[in-house]
């Protein structure tokens, strides 16, 4: 098939920072009203279900086996039906999950739609993430995915002011109103997505962003004669996956009972912990970027290393200093390098497997991802019931990080791969 003839010098803004816009807003769905949103509601929405903690810690987690679900196939999804076709579907999906979430009354409904939910998160996020590679060469695949990991960021600073003004509002139902704009918004989102987003930069006849002048732009590849096996049988994105389910595991206890240890240890009104969540997500804003281009320059290894190291201080500090101090420096040590390791690890799968393969990879490593964030909240759940504290999570949370960071040390430079 003839390659086709790259766009002039004088040509309009590359498409490839509209794709980029737009995987921000798919992480802010997908991730940041889908997962970050339980957050900010859980304390409400337990009174109002009478759950312990166990039981909450189990709605995250049927939200994040959810999520597993589709990581470990999103990604061959996105290869054999198109990204667009499946974001937009997985968003529509997660928008649908949090809207009946809104309606539930007892635990084991909840804990259905949090679950549907969690596998619309998979099915938008994963190939996301792997499109993001696709448009954009080697070079700025680390800053790229950064940019578009950023948009749980912006979840953050959204959801810290906003959700305490819904429950302050509407009282006993606030927790249910939330998850209705949650739902609508991200249903909008599905809707712009096949709208504007392109499964390959060949459908506007451009090479990837940050290529080379003199690169021709290669016609789309399809699921047709791509070699999984490369994926599956591959050690180093079996070792990848190793690395990342340790962030999966600490991560999501510290996201998930955030708001709840403050308000039930830390002293602090839905209002106040909801600022300081609003703190930690406008540190979070450029944390992508920033490691990302880091990982560009050190290499991804030594970034995923000093990102762990700052997560095992981070969550200690939690559960070690509890005054407003320690609460403090722990979300913005947290928020400086919170979603860094997503996008570390997306770049990744572009070097070690190239820009065709990477949706796949990032597909199967995601499931380790997945796996460590399923046990992770119903085991802080049950050690919070047990101690009757959540201090051990956070301390817990602190360890498998520095384990983390010891396993990141083992990885090997990955050899550059060809694109297609």
């Amino acid at each position: 098939m003839d390659t086709l003839t790259p766009p002039s010098s004088t040509s309009r803004l590359h498409y490839g920072w509209i794709i980029l816009m737009m995987g921000a807003l798919v992480v802010f769905g997908a991730l940041g009203l889908a997962r970050f949103g339980y957050t900010v509601v859980l304390p409400s929405m337990q009174v109002s279900l009478g759950m312990d903690n166990t039981q909450a810690g189990g709605l995250a987690t049927a939200n994040l086996i959810g999520y597993l679900a589709l990581s470990l196939i999103g990604g061959a999804l996105a290869a054999r039906f198109q990204p667009r076709t499946v974001i937009a579907v997985g968003l529509t999906l997660a928008g649908v999950g949090m809207l009946f979430t809104g309606l539930v009354n007892s635990f084991v409904p909840a804990l259905i739609w949090r679950a549907v939910t969690g596998v619309g998160s998979g099915a938008s996020n994963v190939p996301m993430m792997g499109l993001i590679v696709a448009w954009f060469a080697k070079k700025r695949r680390g800053l790229a995915s950064g940019i578009a990991a950023s948009g749980s960021s912006v979840a953050l600073i959204t959801l810290g002011p906003l959700a305490p003004h819904i429950l302050a509002r509407y009282g006993e139902n606030g927790w249910r109103v939330s998850w209705f704009i949650f739902g609508g918004a991200t249903i909008l989102l599905a809707i712009l997505s096949w709208m504007l987003l392109r499964n390959h930069p060949a459908e506007k006849g451009v090479k990837p962003l940050g290529g080379e002048a003199n690169t021709p732009v290669l016609p789309q590849p399809t699921a047709q004669g791509i070699k999984w096996g490369r994926v599956y049988r591959s050690a180093p994105v079996w070792h990848l996956g190793l690395v990342y389910s340790a962030f999966g595991f600490a991560y999501i206890i510290y996201m998930t009972f955030f708001t709840k240890y403050l308000i039930a240890e830390g002293g602090y009104s839905p209002a106040g912990a909801g600022s300081l969540f609003m703190l930690m997500g406008w540190f979070s804003l450029l944390c992508g970027v920033i490691w990302g281009t880091v990982s560009d320059i050190i290499g991804r290894k030594g970034a995923l290393i000093i990102v762990y190291l700052i997560h095992t201080a981070a969550f200690s500090l939690f559960a070690l200093w509890p005054t407003a101090t320690g609460f403090t420096i722990s979300a913005v040590l947290f928020g400086l390098s919170a979603w860094s390791i997503p996008a570390i690890m997306a770049a990744c799968c572009g070097d070690v497997l190239g820009s065709r393969l990477a949706p796949a990879a990032l597909g199967f490593i995601t499931l380790f991802f997945g796996i460590g964030q399923a046990i992770g909240p119903s085991v802080a759940g049950a050690i919070a019931d047990a101690t009757g504290s959540f201090s051990s999570t956070f301390i817990l949370a602190g360890s498998v990080s520095l384990l983390g960071a010891a396993a990141a040390s083992l990885l090997r430079p990955a050899s550059t791969q060809s694109d297609f």
